[in-house]
């Protein structure tokens, strides 16, 4: 059986050896297994020796992105017969080419990036693409040292966007902690007859409905989607959505739901069309697990929307 690894993402004295070490303490992980921490940069923090020894976790160091490849770390795995596999990933390095090189006997279990929330902007504003990447393939994102102005900030800059399947906390410079859309209510009534979609909400709607299936089974809503058909869908199925920006114009991307046509004629693919459809929660593969599926009450061509694109800002 492949050894779990658990990937820690982020950039120097973000706060990752911290967050390791608490990991490493919490009885809830540490009881008799032994672990292998695989640290690839060494900031100001270090996990102490004798923390290491109670916790039966021993450590190995690469410095070099060239040096990290299957054969190094299988050596590893040789020397020391880990039960799991924490890895400190060096936050300057290209994570997806990295996270390739881990042999067979290694497997990710979950990566979760510990992103400082007093140098967000910095590295976002010069290292956009790395933190894309810590953001993006992680599932588990978490903002320490956050203040009520950064946590509005790192809201305003679509987090979400990025990744709607992660889990991001704020931990707070006051030592409390909130999840990311605490307190983040949707523009429209979630309560109506009809929930009706304004154009510009179509993007707060795609994340709250994937971050709140439940919220939505069996509500009925209207919106005006673009029409897509995807080769990994159902004869009588297609998507509507929209382009949304991620971060950036240069860096958008469609989104949208699964929707079953039912009695309906499938829709001109690449066309606008107003659709008024119920929804329910079901499991499917495009989602990795339960999501909203659409079905379709109503439909009827439209023009475009003023703005094509979305924003996901809630």
């Amino acid at each position: 059986m492949a050894i779990p690894v658990y990937v820690f993402a982020g950039f120097l004295e973000g706060g990752k050896t911290s967050f390791i070490a608490s990991v490493l303490q919490d009885p809830g992980f540490t009881v008799d297994e032994h672990t292998l921490v695989i640290q690839c940069e060494q900031g100001i923090e270090e996990l102490e020796p004798a923390m290491l020894k109670e916790t039966h976790t021993e450590i190995e160091y690469v410095e070099d992105e060239d040096e990290f490849d299957a054969e190094l770390l299988y050596s590893f795995v040789k020397r020391h017969h880990p039960d799991r596999v924490i890895l400190e990933l060096n936050g300057m390095w290209d994570m997806e080419a990295a996270l390739s090189n881990l042999p067979g006997v290694m497997e990710i279990y979950q990566i979760i990036s510990i992103i400082n929330a007093e140098t967000f902007e910095l590295y976002s504003m010069n290292m956009g693409q790395r933190m894309i990447q810590h953001i993006s393939g992680a599932d588990m994102i978490v903002f320490n040292r956050a203040t009520e102005a950064t946590r509005e900030l790192i809201r305003n800059r679509n987090i979400r966007s990025m990744n709607v399947r992660a889990s991001i906390y704020f931990e707070n410079d006051d030592g409390t902690s909130e999840d990311y859309g605490e307190g983040m209510p949707p523009p429209y009534d979630l309560d109506a007859e009809v929930i009706e979609i304004r154009d510009e909400w179509f993007g707060v709607f795609y994340l709250h409905a994937q971050e709140n299936p439940e919220m939505y089974d069996g509500k009925t809503v209207r919106f005006k989607g673009f029409i897509y058909r995807g080769k990994n869908i159902g004869k009588d199925e297609f998507v509507p959505g929209r382009m949304g920006m991620i971060c950036c114009a240069n860096d958008t991307r469609f989104v949208g739901f699964i929707c079953k046509a039912g009695e309906f004629d499938l829709p001109k693919e690449r066309s606008w069309q107003m659709i008024t459809a119920k929804i329910r929660i079901e499991d499917r593969k495009q989602y990795q697990g339960p999501g909203p599926v659409l079905y379709l009450l109503d439909m009827s061509p439209a023009e475009p929307p003023v703005e094509e694109t979305v924003m996901f800002n809630y």
